[in-house]
């Protein structure tokens, strides 16, 4: 290494005449034509380039906020959509479940189904009648098809309805040829099937009868459809009963609230003792 300092400092003078000859060279080689005409096309089309990225650049910029433009745009229309196909549909069954309203519904209440807790065994339905609107506790809830169950809460605008596919849910009924009495209830499971209960065997219940509410039902009024007897299998002293309910759960979205109240000099009747004070 010191060799190597010690010739750059002896011929300093020569390395010096070197670079000022290569300078020289560059300097003549810029003043020549072809060569600033090559370097002024180069230049154009380093900046042309840089040009074009930069333009593509913000193309995909300014593409980018059009398409989220558009998709809130679409968004705010699909949703008007919606809200007016739901009030054409809603506007739709109302005016169809008004129109079959039977007539043994007597004063009735139109209401909507807004909520619905699932269950395999307490199934419960919210619906959009309360108090103000009439409705009160132990009213029949109702569709044309037929019974839906009864109201069991009420607030001021809302009421909760515990439907007949609800385990702790029955009803009284009779079938409509034989007037064969029993006791409706859900055994859980199917949402179309339950079970008449209590039949004996003497009776002269037939599969494919029409059951409805009876007169017993401290709730229902009379004559409410609640399904079809499509299997009977007889056991020691009843009948094993298998009801086909005549509503469809899994669709409903309208119901009546049937305004006749029960009567509560009945119930009180039938909840007193059955067996008489002493001294009486």
């Amino acid at each position: 290494m010191s060799s190597f300092f010690r010739f750059i400092a002896k011929h300093t003078a020569y390395l010096y005449f070197l670079l000022y000859c290569t300078l020289s060279i560059m300097l003549m080689q810029l003043q020549r034509k072809e060569t600033l005409d090559a370097i002024r096309e180069r230049g154009l089309a380093i900046n042309a380039a840089i040009g074009k990225q930069f333009t593509d650049a913000t193309a995909i910029f300014t593409q980018e906020r059009d398409n989220q433009h558009l998709f809130l745009q679409n968004a705010r229309l699909f949703a008007r959509l919606l809200r007016q196909q739901a009030a054409l549909r809603d506007a739709a069954e109302l005016k169809a479940i008004e129109a079959n309203a039977p007539q043994w519904a007597g004063h009735f209440k139109v209401a909507r189904v807004v909520d619905r807790r699932f269950s395999a065994t307490d199934n419960m339905l919210i619906i959009d009648a309360g108090s103000r609107q009439g409705v009160a506790r132990d009213m029949a809830v109702l569709t044309p098809d037929g019974l839906v169950g009864r109201v069991i809460d009420v607030s001021q605008n809302y009421a909760k309805v515990m439907p007949v596919i609800n385990r702790n849910f029955m009803v009284s009924v009779v079938s409509d040829s034989t007037r064969t009495n029993g006791l409706l209830a859900w055994q859980n499971g199917n949402e179309r099937l339950a079970k008449m209960e209590h039949v004996p065997v003497s009776s002269k219940l037939l599969v494919g009868e029409g059951v409805a509410t009876s007169g017993y039902s401290t709730f229902a009024i009379r004559g409410i459809p609640v399904g079809q007897i499509i299997r009977i299998s007889k056991d020691k002293l009843f009948y094993n009963v298998d009801v086909r309910l005549a509503v469809d759960f899994s669709s409903l979205s309208w119901v009546l609230v049937s305004l006749a109240k029960p009567s509560m000099e009945k119930i009180e009747l039938m909840q007193s003792p059955d067996s008489p004070g002493k001294g009486e």
